[in-house]
C-alpha cells in the first residue's frame, strides 16, 4: 500500500470525512470497536450485496447461518466466544486448500464486514457497554485475520510470517483487491523445502485503518513470535507502485499521508505536518528511521515479470534523501520512509522496531507489490509466482548465514 505525499498513484475523491484526533481519540460513531451503528466501512457492503453477489458467494451460506444462530445468544461471554470462533472459521474458509492455489482476498474482506455488521446490531440489542463491545470486536478481528491459526512451535523448521493488507481505494473502485492479501492467503500454511530446510509459512492480513494500528494490532500479532523468537523471518507486504516490487530500505516513524483510511478517517497529517502514530494510548516511541534486514541483493535475483528495486528513497524535514546507510539519517525528522507515509510504511516500521527490541539479527522487511487497478487472475498469478521466488531467495540467503 503506497500513498506517497509527493506522488499519488490514483486520484482520490474526497467524501464526507470522519474526525480523528492525533491524541488517539477516535469518533466512536465510526469505530469498528465501539460504534453502535454500521461504520463507514461496513456501509459499503450494501453495494456488494446488491451489485456484486459473486464476490460474497463463497461465504453467503455461512453469513446466513451466522445471522440465524446469533439470535439465541444473550450473554456476553457466549457472544465473545461465538465471535472469536466465527472469525477463525472465516479465515479457515478463505485459506481452504483447492486445486487452484491462487486466492482472491476480496470474499474474506467483504464477508468479515457483513458479519461484523450483524454482530454490531446484536451487541446493541444486548445493550453491552463500550468495553465489552470493544473486546468482542477485537477478538473477532484478530481471529478473522489469522491470529488464532498460528501454531508455530520451537522446531528445526524455518518459520516465516507474512503480513498482507485489506483492499483499499474502495470509494474509487468497490471491487478493488489487494495483491498482498491474496499473497497472504495463498501462502498461509504452506510448507516448502529449500536447500534441505523445511520452511513453514503463516500469514496475517491487516486492516487499512489508523485506529487498529494505534490500538497495537501489529504488536499484538507479531510480538509473541518475535520475542521468543519462533519466527525466523518476517515479511510485511502491501500494494505499491506500478510494474515493480520494492524492497523498502528505510521505514520512517511518522505518518504524512493527507489521505483517509477505509473508515474515511483523516489524521490531519501532511508533508508539512508529519504526525507521530500512537500505541495503546501513548505516542509511539522510536528512532526517526530504521533499516530492514532482509538479504536484498539475493531477493533482487528472483526472476519474473517485474523489476525488483532496493528502494532507499526517503523524505526528511530537510528534503528528499537517498541514503546508503542508516547513519546518514541521524538528526533528521522523518516525513516519508522508503515505503511512504501511510500504513504500509508503518507496519514495516513497527515490525522492525520489535525486531530491534527482541532480536536485532532477525531478517525483517517490507515488500511493496506491483500496483493493480482491479482483480486480474493472470496479473495476480504473475505477482504471486515472483513473490514466491523472492521469498525462496530470501530464505536461502538467510539460512546460509
Amino acid at each position: 500500500m503506497k500513498l506517497s505525499v509527493s506522488t499519488l498513484l490514483v486520484s482520490v475523491t474526497l467524501f464526507t470525512s470522519s474526525a480523528y484526533s492525533n491524541s488517539g481519540l477516535f469518533n466512536t460513531t465510526n469505530s469498528p470497536y465501539t460504534s453502535l451503528s454500521p461504520t463507514y466501512e461496513e456501509k459499503r457492503i450494501n453495494d456488494i450485496q446488491t451489485n456484486h453477489t459473486e464476490i460474497l458467494a463463497p461465504y453467503q451460506k455461512f453469513i446466513d447461518k451466522f445471522s440465524k444462530n446469533i439470535e439465541s445468544i444473550t450473554e456476553f461471554s457466549s457472544l465473545l466466544n461465538f465471535a472469536k470462533s466465527t472469525g477463525h472459521q472465516l479465515w479457515a474458509i478463505a485459506k481452504k486448500p483447492s486445486n487452484n492455489q491462487l486466492k482472491d482476498d476480496r470474499p474474506l474482506y467483504w464477508a468479515r464486514l457483513a458479519i461484523s455488521q450483524i454482530l454490531r446490531q446484536h451487541t446493541q440489542l444486548l445493550d453491552l457497554d463500550t468495553n465489552k463491545r470493544t473486546e468482542i470486536f477485537w477478538q473477532y478481528e484478530l481471529a478473522s485475520r489469522g491470529k488464532t491459526d498460528i501454531n508455530f512451535k520451537p522446531s528445526g523448521h524455518f518459520q516465516v510470517i507474512i503480513t498482507g493488507f485489506d483492499p483499499f481505494y474502495l470509494d474509487q473502485n468497490i471491487i478493488q483487491n489487494n495483491p498482498s492479501g491474496a499473497i497472504a492467503l495463498s501462502l498461509d500454511g504452506k510448507t516448502i523445502n529449500i536447500d534441505d530446510h523445511q520452511v513453514t509459512i503463516k500469514s496475517f492480513i491487516l486492516p487499512v485503518r489508523f485506529e487498529d494500528f494505534d490500538k497495537g494490532m501489529v504488536e499484538t500479532l507479531l510480538t509473541s513470535y518475535m520475542r521468543v523468537p519462533l519466527a525466523d523471518m518476517v515479511l510485511t507486504v502491501s500494494m505499491g507502485r506500478p510494474k515493480q516490487f520494492d524492497l523498502e530500505r528505510f521505514p520512517g516513524l511518522r505518518r504524512s499521508t493527507p489521505f483517509p483510511d477505509n473508515l474515511d478517517i483523516y489524521t490531519g497529517a501532511s508533508a508539512s505536518n508529519p504526525l507521530l502514530p500512537r500505541l495503546n494510548g501513548t505516542t509511539l516511541s522510536g528512532p526517526e528511521f530504521v533499516e530492514f534486514s532482509l538479504p536484498a541483493a539475493a531477493m533482487q535475483e528472483a526472476t519474473g515479470a517485474y523489476l525488483i528495486k532496493d528502494n532507499n528513497r526517503v523524505v526528511t524535514n530537510q528534503g528528499e534523501r537517498f541514503p546508503k546507510k542508516l547513519v546518514e539519517l541521524n538528526n533528521l525528522i522523518s516525513v516519508e520512509g522508503s515505503g511512504g507515509g501511510y500504513l504500509s510504511n508503518e507496519v514495516s516500521y513497527r515490525s522492525m522496531l520489535l525486531r530491534n527490541q527482541f532480536k536485532p539479527t532477525l531478517p525483517v522487511g517490507h515488500i511493496h507489490t506491483p500496483y493493480v487497478s482491479e482483480y486480474n487472475a493472470d496479473e495476480q498469478r504473475a505477482i504471486l509466482q515472483q513473490f514466491e521466488r523472492i521469498l525462496i531467495s530470501a530464505v536461502k540467503a538467510s539460512a546460509a548465514q
